[in-house]
């Protein structure tokens, strides 16, 4: 029998789920490699992986995709890794640089941009007004700039409802027993996450079991599966006007 290949993405938010994976007997089932959400996105795009916590908006370009978790990397509040970040008041910014490793965190700031503060600045590859960037890279850098804006955040105040950045998702149809045993493995991880985060190497000036205790909401819930419906229609919609990341 052929190894199911999974994707997943290498951030620290998805420690637990890696943990999970690899202290259970699933592991020898599958073909487990680690990427950017870009390239998690792409592999399933191209059919180079069989499964991949998928970046969101990269649904939209998976035909007959399927969700085959109970779990996401998701938030009911400030998420603390998701930002436009700014020396200028939104209001004043005219370009934004967008984040090369993430297609759902662009897509999000366009549509809040468009949709909750209206106005639709130049997407720019260069120097510019403000940028958006996402994952480690954030972590301790809140105070650096003086406009920082929680994407995870903003949408909660747009929507009312959750958000769902990264689902584990498919390509193609998966046994349903190994669709049990995947997610009993993800269940372990989180159970463990203290011992997860006890590995972790420090950042300076960020609080990891914070984050991966409260701002990571992991369960896949009905209210988030609206979040996701709404924004994949609102994502959709938007002009293609930004550079094509992978």
């Amino acid at each position: 029998m052929n190894k199911i290949r999974v994707s997943a993405v290498s951030y620290t938010n998805t420690k637990p789920f890696i943990f999970g994976l690899n202290h259970s007997g699933i592991i020898t089932e599958m073909d487990l490699s680690l990427d950017i959400p870009a390239d998690c996105a792409a592999k399933l795009i191209e059919d180079k992986a069989d499964i991949g916590l998928v970046p969101v908006a990269a649904l939209l370009k998976i035909p007959d995709y399927h969700i085959v978790s109970d779990y996401c990397i998701g938030a009911i509040a400030a998420v603390n890794s998701v930002f436009i970040f700014s020396d200028k008041p939104i209001e004043e910014i005219q370009t934004l640089r967008l984040d090369k490793q993430s297609r759902t965190s662009n897509a999000l700031a366009r549509v809040l941009l468009k949709h909750y503060w209206k106005f639709n600045p130049v997407i720019v590859e260069g120097d510019a007004d403000a940028f958006v960037e996402i994952g480690d890279r954030t972590f301790g850098k809140k105070d650096q700039y003086a406009f920082v804006y929680d994407l995870a955040e903003v949408w909660i105040k747009f929507t009312g409802l959750p958000f769902a950045f990264a689902v584990w998702a498919s390509n193609k149809p998966i046994p349903k027993d190994f669709i049990q045993k995947f997610n009993s493995a993800l269940a372990y991880g989180l159970e463990h996450r203290k011992e997860v985060i006890a590995n972790l190497p420090a950042h300076p000036g960020f609080d990891l079991d914070d984050y991966l205790m409260h701002r990571i909401d992991y369960p896949l819930t009905e209210q988030k599966k609206k979040a996701l419906d709404l924004f994949l229609e609102l994502a959709s919609k938007l002009e293609e006007k930004a550079p094509e990341f992978k």
